[in-house]
């Protein structure tokens, strides 16, 4: 029904509309991701959103690769995360015996950990990158 609305490709254009500074605006698509997360499946944010927000990224002054790794923690968070939370319904489905609110309890650290590591990687983006420029040689 989302994709069918065009709702997350109209809510991506609206944040490219946006005038604020560059890291307020990476914290706005980080909620949007993460709201879209809770409702979408990953692959389905990716199609929809990633070729509108890539370029606005790119903007900002961004790297690209830095934003594919937050891009990924987001939709990770909402594989794990309700109401949708695929992947809580896969533990569920492995263990029946467990109820749902304790999977959903477990997971809650988890969900806290990746949302620390958004916030570490956008305080220092280096930790993203070290590994390809140093595999591939630093980005011209």
């Amino acid at each position: 029904m989302l994709s069918s609305l065009f709702i997350t490709q109209s809510i991506a254009e609206w944040i490219g509309t946006l005038n604020v500074n560059r890291w307020v605006l990476m914290g706005v698509v980080n909620v949007f991701l993460l709201i879209a997360g809770f409702f979408l499946p990953p692959v389905a944010v990716i199609l929809m959103a990633a070729p509108i927000l890539l370029p606005i990224i790119d903007t900002a002054g961004f790297d690209p690769i830095w934003f594919a790794v937050v891009l990924t923690i987001n939709m990770e968070i909402g594989l794990i995360s309700p109401p949708v939370g695929l992947n809580l319904y896969v533990i569920n489905g492995i263990a029946p015996d467990i109820s749902l609110k304790t999977i959903l309890t477990g997971s809650l650290p988890f969900v806290a950990c990746m949302v620390l590591a958004i916030v570490l990687l956008c305080l220092f983006p280096g930790l993203a990158t070290w590994l390809p420029d140093a595999v591939m040689g630093a980005a011209i």
